[in-house]
């Protein structure tokens, strides 16, 4: 009970370390990322969040705008990961009338309803070559056509954006544009991993604790020892939103007022999938299994509408098709076979995912 005491008055007493609104944690890290975010909220310039999936970008995406001079316009988020590249053109740009198969009527892209406000581009180290050079051009010109049209429209938006890989390693790998990786990083901010801030982990727990409480009725007022310490050596590859994820059902299952570490005696949270920084080695079906868990939770977690099966299967295809592909130095014919695909096939896999291959074209009777 005591403990309890402790972390929610130290929670409480946050307010004197400037934190954001949605982030919780008092550590050296997190204090550099409410510095920088409340420092760049000001000005216009465009921001990049760096780190890994569930350690909050959207979160200081969101601060950055309700701190902003543009906080009384719109906060638009799109996730750039999730969609194909002509799907992902249309829903950034927007599309006139008769401009593809199935564009029946005109469309309003994403950038042309951020006026005045801000956009936030999520996973933005998934687009394709091709469409980064259309968004360089929105950053540096704040105009762009819609797909199907010529003509020009002009917005007043404010770009933040986010990725979960080193832009950089991509731009030296070929796959992101050097000139739009500099126009987006202007001011970056990097969010630390939880495995890196371990010293929040209570605080975050209680903080979870108690929402999921209210939301359900259920009032949690203490963590065994033993609980709190196997949560902080846990190493968190999914990070806050994995650690939310299993305090909410924490509560859900716990038979009175005490989170027991009983509680807490899951396959995922027994197998700490990183040591001292290095993977434990896992034969390729723990691997599978690791990759549906991670998916499933960070679903659960998020509350994404995107199916399932699109979420877990057409990343690891795309993810796949790009190693092969630069394994095979851009020759599809190598490729395909690698795959066991049909050349064909592949091709419209490639155009699919937006990949960057050689121009080569499947022959009609290939």
């Amino acid at each position: 009970m005591e403990s309890a005491r402790i972390w929610l008055a130290k929670e409480e007493a946050a307010g004197g370390v400037e934190p954001l609104p949605g982030l919780i944690g008092s550590s050296r890290r997190m204090q550099e990322v409410y510095r920088l975010t409340r420092q760049v909220a000001g000005s216009n310039a465009s921001v990049l969040l760096l780190g890994e999936t569930g350690t909050g970008k959207e979160l200081v995406a969101r601060a950055i705008h309700r701190l902003s001079p543009r906080a009384g316009g719109p906060f638009i988020r799109v996730n750039c990961g999730a969609l194909a590249e002509t799907l992902l053109e249309s829903e950034l740009f927007g599309h006139v009338r008769g401009a593809f198969t199935g564009a029946i009527e005109n469309r309003t892209g994403r950038f042309e309803a951020a006026h005045t406000g801000t956009i936030f581009l999520d996973e933005i180290n998934s687009t394709s070559l091709h469409l980064q050079v259309k968004l360089l051009r929105v950053l540096q010109e704040q105009e762009f056509e819609r797909v199907g049209d010529t003509h020009t429209i002009r917005v007043d938006v404010r770009v933040i954006a986010a990725s979960n890989r080193d832009l950089l390693e991509e731009v030296q790998a070929g796959r992101f544009r050097e000139d739009l990786y500099y126009r987006l990083n202007v001011i970056a901010i990097s969010l630390p991993p939880l495995r890196e801030r371990r010293e929040d982990i209570p605080e975050l727990v209680y903080h979870f604790l108690r929402i999921y409480g209210e939301r359900n009725g259920r009032v949690i007022r203490y963590v065994e020892p033993a609980a709190m310490q196997a949560l902080q050596d846990y190493d968190w590859p999914g990070n806050v939103r994995e650690l939310q994820n299993y305090i909410e059902r924490a509560v859900l299952l716990a038979p009175g007022d005490v989170l027991s570490v009983d509680l807490l005696a899951d396959p995922l949270l027994r197998r700490s999938p990183l040591r001292g920084g290095r993977p434990v080695a896992m034969n390729f079906d723990a691997l599978v299994q690791e990759l549906v868990d991670r998916a499933l939770a960070e679903a659960d977690a998020s509350f994404s509408t995107e199916p399932l099966y699109d979420r877990i299967i057409q990343r690891v295809e795309r993810e796949l098709i790009r190693q092969v592909l630069q394994a095979c130095e851009g020759v599809q014919v190598k490729a395909a076979a690698r795959l066991g695909l049909n050349r064909n096939t592949l091709y419209k896999k490639i155009k699919q995912y937006g990949l960057d291959a050689s121009s080569e074209e499947p022959s009609a009777g290939s």
